[in-house]
């Protein structure tokens, strides 16, 4: 094989320019800053879609507590009353566990309840991420009456 046989040997063409990464490192920032924000907002619906999905189990279980004992828990006697026999006045007659366990919020803190409810004939209901009455996006609150 000759010289002339060969092609040159260029060292020039043996990677990429530092404009060429450039165009990638902005192509792949424009990229991030599309989908970050939109990947960022799921935990917040994750945690909605939890509560409401925590909210219609109570709901049953609350629904299938009057089928057995004629009515509702009273607020006083609260949630606490699907696991465990109420010992406040009006005792259940039927009772029986209705869940093994309260869960609690996506945001850690217990689920209300209050009968006569403002928006049904109970609510069950979460504050939210700020624990307090109102607010808007993920401060809002969600109750057994958006699910209906």
């Amino acid at each position: 094989m000759t010289q002339t046989d060969c092609p040159p040997n260029n060292d020039r063409e043996a990677g990429f320019s530092l404009l060429e990464l450039m165009v990638v490192v902005v192509i792949l920032s424009v990229l991030a800053l599309v989908i970050v924000p939109r990947v960022i907002d799921r935990p917040d619906q994750a945690r909605v879609a939890r509560a409401q999905s925590d909210l219609a189990a109570i709901s049953s279980a609350v629904q299938l507590y009057r089928l057995d004992n004629f009515r509702y828990p009273t607020t006083e006697q609260g949630l606490a009353a699907l696991v465990t026999k109420p010992a406040l006045d009006p005792a259940p007659a039927n009772w029986t566990q209705y869940m093994d366990r309260l869960p609690v919020d996506p945001w850690g803190q217990p689920y209300q309840y209050l009968v006569p409810g403002v928006h049904g004939d109970f609510d069950i209901f979460t504050y939210g991420a700020d624990a307090a009455p109102g607010g808007d996006g993920a401060n809002a609150d969600i109750g057994s009456w958006s699910a209906q």
